[in-house]
């Protein structure tokens, strides 16, 4: 049914990891909630009227599900089309609104009454409400607790035996806090559902060989699944030994996940099956979706909306599918048949046929994961929710993700980032060229440049690599070594070639080495664990590497074992080039109690000592990463945000399709978040520009304002020195018939500036990553070279000093050459500025600050350019939990 606020509808996960919608109520919405109400019990109702109220009168019916969308909003929570709650508000004056709950009993305890609130909140907020209040019967403990456990200030009176709450409902730190530590666990939550499942049904399980079917069957079974499979095939009566059942509705036993196999015009069959059933989550195999153009993405669309209606969870289509090799579960719900082995690190891909490259490569080095995932066209759970998951899960110490397209640039960053604060993520990012976007993925095309991708990974403390090779080189080191305390390494050999080129290698990469230990070709272990420890045990040596090449007489087994003796205790890192081994050799594993996989302490071998040394920067770069301040996000309360929004509604009122910004409103806007713009003067003659020097007091300039002009150099395009009449118009004259001026040129006329370094900074909207802000030195090289620094907002102030001394030229800004360092609190304070403006306005979808002079004395911002058009993005999904939609076109944004 159509509903009459859309941006208001989202699908939702509650508590428990179940998927439900949430949206405004309609009229249409009448039988089912007279249903709804008829389910709930004697006692909700009384707490939510405060009187007994058994049924409602057609009166009340028209009431409830009738509302204006403004004054009065209403949403309700749907599952299966059901109504399970509903969450309203009624304004009671100009900023202030009563809100109020309705929960199914069977359905209390799951989150609903949080996530209404949330919902409610932010559409009060887009309509201008500041305040809700809430009147509570004392004795209703869980609603009370609903409240006091938003985040919000709360304060509240006891009348009449009723508690009356009051509260603001601005999204303060403390409430989005909140918001997103449930949003994290409700996610975890259902990711570890369908880790954990004790019984997999196999929808298309296959006698046939070689059949699909058949792969998922014998992969479950042959990897010791600690669970019940159960296979589902309508035309056999068993497969593979196991017993085979027409339909999931008809397996006797509860089934959690579904891995499916049918073909792809039979698979929504096969969802409501599921979900008559009570499956959590379904895995599915099945090709014929969104890779195979637009009828196939329309049918993927349909598959997700069947999922989401149903409250299930869809890994897929088109995917290889999920692996847990934890030792209780042994789940390989996928078609590769290599069980990889139980270890430390978390595995996420999208590509099926490259999800097998890996798994092979995982076994051959010996590395062992806990979990794996790959997600094929990726409709419904990506990596976000992976991220999520590994967050928290206690068997995984390193995060592996190789990303073909990011759905939502945004929220990566923001659970990247949380995540990395507790252990290393180790991302490759595909498509670096070309920023190709995978068949059967529906992701918005970008057009930030490569820079701002590295940003964001920076930003967020992702170690970003450039191939599978180098994540598993960085992910073994990770994975079996402590981090390095800092970037001053060892070199032990024996061989002083090789230990030349570890030296090299390691200060090309910014790491300090101390003189090589030579042991001597025919050293042994006696020879390299006195070496070893003795190069351990120095307080200016934070890392070892250590060169065993092939020798003659030695004996490498009690080499590898003086090794793995000391790394298993060593609480620095030591990682080796062992007989040029790649990966764990099992000489060199401390093997693991649990699974008889390297454990932690094993020592590393690379083939090459070029990628020992690179690991071990990567490795160096993240634990100082890790050990730092990542500072705070300011928001400012001098920021007049609403006066900002107002001038872009009057705008875009005016031009409904977008417009540049006058001289006057980009002053405004600039004020509204704090920036001060020097005033300039358009001149259109020479009496124009002889008057606008009067009213400027003379000593201004006469600046040509085209855009070919902007990076020159030699400044042709500035006239300084202007102290009278007559040296305007000189300066007019001249400027006017230079042969380099062209017909359209523009001209203004504004006051000497101070001198300084001119700067530059940027603030755009990309249609991938949402709100961008650059930094660089003005002017052609800069631009030539693309030294040019990014950061996504929200920006800490850590963020916006590593965005000013990012670039390269930054030692101009630092006293180069004797010269005075200029106010680089000045520089990101403006950076910080201009995040929060872009942060709160989408609309604004180009803003040059250029140039901006910055002395020791401060900064002068000189002219500005600023373009706005219609945007469908409020930024509400910074303050409530949703998933994404299931009707999104072919360009919008994943998850």
């Amino acid at each position: 049914m159509p509903h009459p606020v859309p941006a208001w509808e989202a699908d939702v996960l509650l508590k428990d990891g179940r998927v439900a919608q949430i949206r405004p109520i309609v009229p249409e919405d009448a039988p089912r909630f007279v249903a709804f109400y008829d389910r709930v019990s004697a006692e909700s109702k009384y707490f939510r009227f405060f009187a007994p109220y058994p049924r409602l009168s057609d009166r009340d019916i028209a009431r409830f599900t009738t509302v204006d969308h403004h004054q009065r909003v209403a949403f309700v929570v749907t599952q299966h089309d059901d109504i399970i709650a509903v969450g309203r508000y009624d304004a009671v004056s100009e900023d202030e609104a009563e809100v109020a709950f309705l929960v199914e009993d069977a359905h209390q305890g799951r989150g609903i009454g949080q996530l209404l609130l949330e919902h409610l909140a932010q559409a009060g907020r887009e309509r201008g409400f500041t305040e809700f209040t809430a009147e509570v019967l004392p004795e209703n403990v869980r609603m009370l607790q609903v409240f006091r456990e938003m985040g919000y200030t709360i304060s509240g009176t006891l009348e009449d035996g009723v508690q009356r709450l009051t509260f603001e409902i601005n999204p303060t730190d403390s409430a989005l806090g909140v918001m997103r530590s449930r949003e994290q666990r409700a996610e975890a939550a259902s990711i570890a559902r369908i880790f954990g499942a004790r019984s997999v049904a196999v929808v298309g399980a296959s006698r046939r060989q070689g059949s699909i079917g058949q792969a998922m069957v014998r992969n479950l079974v042959l990897g010791d699944y600690g669970g019940t499979v159960y296979a589902v095939n309508s035309q056999a009566e068993a497969v593979s030994g196991l017993t085979a059942y027409p339909t999931v509705r008809d397996i006797p036993g509860e089934v959690e996940i579904a891995i499916v196999a049918v073909p792809a015009e039979h698979v929504n069959d096969v969802v409501l099956d599921c979900a008559a059933k009570g499956v959590h989550g379904l895995v599915v195999i099945s090709a014929g979706f969104a890779e195979e153009g637009p009828e196939g993405r329309a049918r993927q669309q349909e598959l997700l909306h069947l999922c989401r209606t149903h409250g299930l969870r869809l890994i897929g289509p088109n995917c290889l599918g999920i692996i847990n090799t934890a030792a209780d579960v042994q789940l390989n719900a996928s078609l590769s048949a290599t069980m990889p082995p139980p270890g430390r690190a978390g595995f996420f891909c999208q590509s099926g046929a490259l999800g097998s490259a890996i798994l092979e490569t995982v076994a051959a080095r010996g590395l062992g994961l806990s979990t794996f995932v790959s997600a094929g066209n990726r409709a419904d759970v990506s990596g976000n929710d992976l991220l999520q998951y590994w967050h928290q899960d206690d068997s995984t110490d390193v995060v592996l993700l190789y990303l073909e397209s990011i759905g939502n640039p945004r929220k990566f960053s923001r659970l990247a980032r949380r995540v990395s604060e507790v252990k290393p993520v180790v991302a490759v990012k595909s498509g670096r060229s070309t920023q190709g976007v995978p068949v059967g993925h529906a992701v918005r095309r970008s057009s930030a440049p490569q820079q701002a991708v590295d940003a964001m990974f920076r930003q967020a403390g992702v170690i970003q690599v450039d191939n599978l090779d180098e994540m598993f080189d960085v992910a073994q080191l990770l994975a079996h070594q402590p981090l390095p305390r800092g970037n001053r390494i060892a070199v032990v050999g024996n061989s002083d070639a090789v230990a030349l080129i570890v030296t090299d290698a390691a200060k090309s990469q910014g790491l300090q080495v101390a003189p090589p230990i030579p042991l001597g070709a025919n050293a042994g272990a006696e020879e390299f664990e006195v070496a070893i420890e003795a190069a351990l045990a120095r307080p200016d040596v934070d890392a070892l590497v250590a060169v065993y090449t092939p020798p003659i007489t030695t004996d490498s087994d009690a080499v590898a074992n003086v090794l793995a003796a000391i790394g298993e205790q060593s609480d620095k890192p030591i990682v080796s080039t062992f007989l040029a081994s790649k990966g764990i050799p099992v000489l060199l594993r401390v093997p693991d109690l649990e699974g008889g996989s390297a454990g932690r302490g094993s020592v590393p071998s690379y083939a090459a000592p070029e990628a020992a040394v690179k690991a071990l920067a990567r490795a160096v770069n993240y634990a100082e990463w890790a050990a730092r301040d990542h500072g705070e996000y300011h928001v400012a309360a001098e920021h007049r945000s609403g006066d900002a929004k107002a001038l872009i509604r009057d705008v875009l009122t005016i031009a409904p399709r977008g417009a540049v910004l006058s001289t006057e409103q980009v002053h405004y806007l600039l004020s509204c978040y704090g920036i001060d713009l020097w005033t300039w003067t358009n001149v259109h003659s020479k009496e124009e520009a002889i008057a606008a020097g009067e009213q400027l007091g003379w000593d201004v300039v006469l600046k040509a304002g085209s855009e070919h002009l902007r990076a020159r150099p030699d400044l042709a395009h500035v006239w300084r020195g202007i102290h009278d009449a007559d040296d305007m118009a000189i300066a007019w004259d001249e400027m006017t018939t230079w042969s380099g001026m062209r017909a359209d040129t523009t001209f203004f006329v504004q006051r000497s500036a101070p001198d300084g370094v001119q700067v530059a900074f940027r603030a755009t909207e990309d249609r991938l990553f949402g709100p961008l802000v650059s930094f660089g030195i003005a002017g052609a090289p800069s631009e030539l070279l693309e030294d040019r620094s990014y950061g996504i907002p929200p920006l800490t102030d850590v963020d916006a000093r590593s965005m000013i001394s990012g670039i390269r030229a930054a030692p101009l800004l630092f006293g180069y050459q004797g010269s005075e360092q200029v106010d680089v609190g000045a520089l990101e304070d403006i950076v910080l500025r201009l995040a929060a403006l872009k942060d709160d306005l989408p609309e604004v979808v180009s803003l040059d600050l250029e140039p901006v002079l910055v002395n020791p004395d401060g900064y002068t911002a000189l002219s500005a350019r600023a373009k706005v058009i219609p945007s469908s993005d409020s930024r509400g999904d910074w303050f409530v939990r949703r998933l994404s939609q299931p009707d999104a076109a072919a360009d919008t944004l994943g998850r």
